[in-house]
């Protein structure tokens, strides 16, 4: 099936490219790495290096000068490396901590925090939730005190993916008692700050390749310059950055949705009962029927939705129904091909309950299915 007007020969070449990449330096390690619970540090250079980390930003930022749906190729090909953990990590360098640094951030930022996480030399993360505030962004309590010529920043964060190696983190911090998203700003943190500390690495049902952490803010000074954009803005920021993420998670949805969905035809053409290959009853191929289905109305809703973000649109409501739909279809779409594998899709020396258990966090991170509805309700004038 053919995309127009979404890609063109140069975007199929990156494909092929990624898919190269994935068969040849993440797949076969995925065990490996799901295991120790994180993935080589070397894997952000490597990545870099082949100028996959800046694929959609200008080359004056060390970038590849590419279009917004280069990302979305990347982001439906690492997914179909046989586990959500590793394509999260680098979505979190890609398109979550980076893009406000870019848009928001002086050349000088650009130089110490961009370019070097472009280049996989640097770990960038991203610290929005809270212990006691995910969803109710405008009520976070971490508080950056300007003293001088420095902030001092005091708080915690939890649910923090690359957490526990990070070189920076991209901050949601409050800066004043201005009520609600008034008084919140954004702040680049480097890790090796005094003050600045891993409270735990947190030990995750799924995404395990992923390392997670807790990280602790006690009296870390930073400089006015790590101040990102304007003060008292960040709220806007980081709701205009949300929006991107939404969609490359829902296009990481798809892509994984879609390596379930093929692994596991796979796997019914071979498996016998009653004397033939089970993908032959009824029952199982109209199951294929549904999921080849709803795998390909979500793809076709985030293609139109990414090119309309692509020429400089923040269509908010669209974006959120894709990503819901798509956040539900993966998981869907999972929890159907586990059944299919039968007794076998419990065993952990199945992928499919790696797909089952990883597919269950796009549900929630980036903006739970309950938020995504809220702002699509709102949007509708509900």
């Amino acid at each position: 099936m053919t995309y127009e007007p979404y890609f063109n020969e140069e975007h199929e070449q990156l494909r092929k490219t990624v898919q190269r990449f994935v068969k040849n330096e993440i797949t076969p390690f995925v065990e490996e790495w799901e295991e120790a619970g994180e993935f080589p540090r070397e894997l952000f250079k490597r990545m870099g290096d082949l100028g996959f980390l800046g694929l959609r930003y200008p080359e004056e930022v060390g970038g590849q000068g590419g279009d917004y749906f280069m990302n979305l190729v990347f982001a439906e090909e690492m997914n179909k490396c046989g586990c959500g953990g590793v394509p999260m990590a680098v979505a979190v360098q890609t398109d979550m901590a980076t893009p406000p640094i870019y848009k928001f951030g002086t050349k000088e930022q650009h130089e110490r925090f961009l370019k070097p996480a472009l280049r996989g030399e640097k770990i960038a993360a991203i610290g929005i939730t809270e212990p006691n505030h995910g969803s109710d962004v405008q009520s976070i309590e971490t508080r950056a005190v300007k003293d001088g010529d420095h902030w001092v920043i005091n708080g915690t964060k939890t649910f923090i993916t690359n957490g526990p190696r990070c070189d920076f983190v991209t901050l949601v911090v409050r800066t004043s008692n201005a009520p609600g998203y008034k008084g919140i700003s954004l702040f680049l943190v480097e890790s090796d700050r005094e003050g600045f500390s891993v409270g735990r690495k947190l030990d995750k049902v799924g995404m395990r390749s992923s390392d997670t952490a807790e990280l602790i803010f006690d009296n870390v000074r930073v400089p006015e310059e790590n101040l990102l954009g304007e003060e008292g803005k960040g709220f806007y920021q980081i709701m205009w950055q949300l929006q991107g993420e939404r969609l490359i998670g829902a296009a990481g949805a798809i892509g994984a949705a879609q390596h379930t969905y093929e692994e596991t035809l796979n796997y019914a053409k071979t498996r016998k009962q009653f004397n033939q290959p089970i993908a032959n009853f009824q029952v199982i191929s109209h199951l294929f029927a549904e999921m080849a289905t709803e795998i390909e109305v979500c793809r076709e809703l985030v293609y139109a939705t990414a090119h309309r973000f692509a020429t400089g649109e923040v269509p908010s409501k669209e974006i959120s129904m894709a990503k819901l739909a798509a956040a539900q279809m993966g998981h869907w779409v999972a929890d159907r091909c586990l059944q299919i594998h039968g007794g076998n899709g419990y065993m952990m020396e199945y992928p499919v309950q790696r797909a089952w258990r990883d597919s269950r966090l796009a549900r929630i991170g980036g903006g739970t299915d309950e938020i995504m509805k809220e702002i699509i309700a709102k949007e509708l004038g509900i």
